[in-house]
């Protein structure tokens, strides 16, 4: 009996060991001062340092990784291991952090700097930014960027380009690791399909970069880094749905072969389910199946030389129309279908050369190959471009950081258009050209706070003779953490038509070039101040900029004159981009954080006429102003996290199919807002969900139609009288023809979307 009643006793006693929990109690600090509203995280777990720095928190007995993070200080981690019913004690020093002005950028210099440092203004965007609103590509993460629009150009196919600040999509150059990969016949499809688990950061400079960076970069750049595979995540995975039926996984692995380290990236994209919700016989959104693999090496050299080579395949299949099409449909004339196949391929190369010299050497080659057909028209294009320039640093002294580059780049295109067709041999010509460059820039810094940038790029154009891009960037730190830059600088685009104007292939309007159309040349002046305010657990970055830029021999489709044709032709006049925007970082205890921008600008030609005057017109898609937030609030002990992000645009001038038509000649305000629920349930994996387009939102609200003359694509009741004008008669009482240009934002409305993520490290 004794010996029961004592092993009882000692059961119990075990018992109660065990269901003590363990406890970790400290105090957070920087130097002698406490560290007000710390996140102290344990796994799922978190915890908030108090007023004296003090925190406290329960725990499982066993080791545990303490991940500490304060606004404007450095991340901290420490390793503790605590026993049943022990409360351990830890002190935590937490070292001083600069704010998103520390960020490190490439894309302004060709050079790693931070941004605070940086004589140009770089706007940088991390992956967790992007993650607040998840979209299925990089195209559609650019809505949440101040200043920056995708722009949907077709109703039907639902292809677009990028905005930035007003300009057209094809003055804005899109790069992956600063190699001009995505350019000309891909700007419309180049930003979907990569991996976004691949994604280190995000890099945009706005205004002209075409002293580095050569033809097309002349609104603006969107430069796409990739991780290295030495800092890549072992394994990282995104797969989300919605309410659409909208299917989408990108996943990516790290590993090694011997010495070498590589990581490969799968991005896969499905949209089967065609949804006809404003009733006019067409798909609201283009059916779509994409794919694409991306793979990067890096290799171990002697003398820590870099050396990486990254490949990407991407396939695409879409078509949109009317709402029974199916390919059998393709290039006939009894249902109307926009079908679009995409295979496309990239190579990237860096090397540094094994000098005494730090001299790189950069290669890309890609191809891209299309087959569409819109409505009864065919369009086959393809594009090779061939890129490599040697980029040569050079620190001088103490004060001059000096670079010069050797770039060339080969352009091949042919499609079966009248952009390739020879009108003297009355056959086929493809457009080739070879595109070499020099460039030079040197920093001087005079100082700490003030330094002074000076570019020159010199190109050589086989048509159009000789091309120089000077450019200069003075940068003043008017405190530690304050800086003030006044950039300057030209840009230059050789226009290639076909290749940027989805409304010449649809068949709707005929093509028409009035003359031997010269390169388009501008003139920038950016003026960018930033800083940071601090109070205690609460801080803010704020940047604000304004702009002035001038072109010259502008090119821009004509849709006005006559609205069976598409005129092309250099202005008579110039062209001005001009305005402010403002950017504020928020992070207040670490609970709410956010970003809020705003941009207002003034966008017009300015064309002579025949008595020589200047007439002032606002081009069609351009925005007076807009505004976008990012604003997320943390429940650090449910583990909860609450994402809320929109954009509200002002109107634009909408391009109409002829004087007569109803449709309103200018787009209402309008705004895409989007809310979602994240729950981390540990360091690897998360769900999270919500709902997209909550105002349900679509261009074809109040409408009388979106799509001119959906009933008849392919123009088969329209009469013409003696002149060519289109007829108006009880059939078609605005005299017009099928047109599915009409379109400013895009077309789906509210959904549901659920997903999940996995990530080991």
């Amino acid at each position: 009996m004794k010996r029961s009643q004592i092993f009882l006793l000692l059961l119990l006693g075990s018992l109660q060991l065990l269901a003590q929990p363990a406890r970790i109690e400290g105090v957070v600090r920087n130097s002698s001062r406490a560290v007000v509203g710390a996140t102290i995280r344990w796994g799922a777990h978190q915890a908030l340092s108090d007023t004296a720095g003090n925190f406290s928190m329960e725990v499982s007995p066993g080791r545990h990784q303490l991940l500490v993070s304060s606004v404007g200080f450095a991340p901290f981690q420490q390793q503790v291991r605590v026993d049943t019913g022990e409360t351990k004690q830890v002190n935590i020093e937490l070292e001083t952090e600069g704010s998103t002005l520390d960020a490190v950028v490439v894309t302004g210099t060709m050079k790693l700097s931070t941004r605070l440092n940086s004589p140009v203004a770089v706007e940088v965007y991390h992956p967790q930014f992007f993650k607040k609103n998840p979209v299925p590509s990089i195209f559609e993460s650019m809505q949440q960027v101040n200043g920056v629009r995708p722009q949907i150009n077709c109703s039907i196919c639902n292809t677009g380009d990028i905005h930035i600040n007003g300009l057209e999509g094809p003055y804005t150059m899109v790069t992956i690791d600063g190699m001009p990969i995505v350019s000309a016949l891909s700007t419309v499809y180049g930003l979907f399909g990569i991996p976004t688990q691949l994604i280190e950061r995000v890099e945009v400079v706005k205004g002209p970069a075409s002293g580095l960076y050569g033809s097309e970069a002349v609104g603006g750049l969107i430069n796409i880094i990739t991780k290295t595979p030495e800092k890549a995540p072992r394994f990282s995975g995104q797969l989300m749905t919605t309410s659409w039926a909208e299917h989408n996984a990108d996943l990516g692995v790290r590993f090694a072969a011997g010495k070498q380290t590589a990581i490969l990236g799968a991005h896969y994209y499905r949209y089967a389910n065609p949804q006809d919700a404003n009733g006019d016989g067409f798909t609201d959104v283009a059916l779509q199946h994409r794919f694409s693999l991306f793979n990067k090496w890096s290799f171990a050299r002697k003398g820590q030389r870099t050396a990486s080579l990254a490949a990407r395949y991407f396939f695409e299949d879409r078509w949109g129309g009317q709402m029974e099409w199916q390919p059998k449909f393709a290039g006939s004339d009894s249902v109307y279908g926009e079908a679009i196949k995409t295979n496309r391929w990239e190579l990237i190369g860096n090397y540094q050369l094994p000098t005494t010299e730090k001299i790189l050497l950069q290669v890309s080659a890609t191809g891209h190959q299309q087959r569409s057909f819109y409505g009864v028209t065919p369009y086959n294009g393809d594009q090779r471009i061939l890129f490599g320039q040697l980029i040569w640093n050079k620190t001088l002294g103490k004060n001059h950081s000096f670079l010069a580059g050797l770039a060339t780049r080969y352009n091949y295109y042919d499609d079966n258009s009248t952009a390739t067709y020879d009108t003297t041999t009355k056959g086929n010509r493809p457009d080739q050209y070879l595109l070499p460059g020099i460039f030079v820039q040197n920093e001087w810094s005079r100082n700490d706070r003030q330094s002074l940038l000076l570019g020159l790029r010199y190109d050589r154009h086989p048509v159009h003779g000789s091309i120089f891009t000077p450019r200069f960037a003075i940068k003043w730190n008017t405190t530690d953490r304050s800086v003030l830059r006044l950039n300057g600088g030209t840009g230059f685009r050789v226009v290639n038509l076909f290749t940027e104007e989805h409304a010449a292939l649809t068949g709707a309007r005929t093509v028409e070039i009035r003359e031997a159309l010269r390169p388009e040349q501008s003139m920038n002046i950016n003026l960018n101040y930033a800083f940071p305010l601090r109070t205690g657990s609460k801080a803010a970055d704020m940047e604000v900029s304004a702009w002035y830029s001038y072109f010259r021999n502008q090119i821009l489709p004509d849709y006005d004159t006559d609205p069976n044709k598409i005129i092309y032709a250099n202005l008579p006049g110039h062209a001005i981009s001009r305005g402010v925007s403002a950017n504020v970082n928020i992070n207040l205890h670490q609970r709410l954080k956010g970003m809020v921008g705003v941009t207002v600008q003034d966008i017009a030609r300015l064309e002579r006429d025949a008595a020589d005057k200047l007439h002032k017109t606002w081009p069609v898609l351009a925005e007076r102003w807009s505004g976008t937030w990012t604003l997320t609030y943390t429940v650090p002990k449910a583990g909860l996290t609450f994402d809320y992000t929109g954009n509200v645009y002002g109107k634009m001038r909408l391009p109409l199919a002829g004087p007569a038509d109803p449709r309103p000649a200018y787009s209402p305000v309008w705004s895409l807002q989007n809310i979602q629920v994240t729950k981390w349930f540990s360091e690897r994996w998360e769900m999270f969900g919500g709902v997209k387009n909550l105002l349900n939102w679509t261009p074809s609200r109040n409408l009388p139609f979106l799509i001119a003359r959906a009933n008849d694509p392919f123009d088969k009741r329209v009469t013409y009288n003696a002149d060519g004008a289109v007829q108006r008669n009880a059939e078609n009482p605005y005299g017009l023809t099928f047109d599915p240009s009409y379109v400013y934002a895009p077309n789906q409305g509210i959904r549901a979307f659920i997903g999940v993520r996995y990530v080991v490290k």
